[in-house]
């Protein structure tokens, strides 16, 4: 009888460790994925917030126009891109609530905008909420002429996150007619 061989067969150690590499990859890539949905659903209230205050600003010019508080003319920046004599301020400002105007980012603003955030029971609503000045975020209202009865307005918010400085910008048109 001849005699039988038998033949050990399986993975060999260099197989083993290209597999070990390809998974570690995944997961650390995995991993990553993670870290930044986390990042990006905290900084999401931020981006809301933003939003909604750019909003504010635009409608506090459509305001302005509509109601006849102001003239064409003043519906400018101060300075502006020619010395334009309007009444919103230029650059960045902190956002504070509108002054007796009742327009934003003009001279006579108010104090800084609060945020109401839940207290120790973590209810919104409640007596325990806080009330705290909104810091590190700014706005900027930027009007540019097109023609004679048409503007360019942009409203620019700045915010910090934890991966750095953030913006939103809103882009919309204002004409001479309400």
């Amino acid at each position: 009888m001849a005699a039988r061989t038998t033949r050990d067969e399986g993975f060999s150690l260099i197989e083993v460790s290209i597999a070990i590499v390809i998974l570690a990859v995944g997961a650390l890539a995995m991993a990553g994925g993670i870290a930044l949905g986390a990042r990006r659903l905290t900084g999401s209230q931020d981006q809301i917030m933003a939003s909604e205050r750019a909003a504010e600003a635009a409608e506090s010019v459509f305001k302005a126009r509509d109601n006849r508080t102001l003239t064409w003319a003043q519906i400018r920046n101060v300075a502006g891109a020619a010395n334009d004599n309007g009444i919103f301020l230029d650059g960045p400002q902190p956002i504070r609530e509108p002054g007796p105007d009742g327009l934003i980012n003009t001279a006579d603003d108010g104090d800084l905008v609060e945020v109401l955030r839940p207290g120790p029971d973590g209810l919104l609503g409640t007596d325990d909420d806080v009330r705290t000045p909104l810091f590190g975020m700014t706005r900027e209202i930027e009007i540019r002429d097109l023609s004679p009865t048409l503007r360019q307005l942009r409203v620019i918010v700045r915010y910090r996150t934890p991966s750095g400085q953030e913006e939103f910008v809103l882009t919309t048109y204002i004409s001479a007619y309400a």
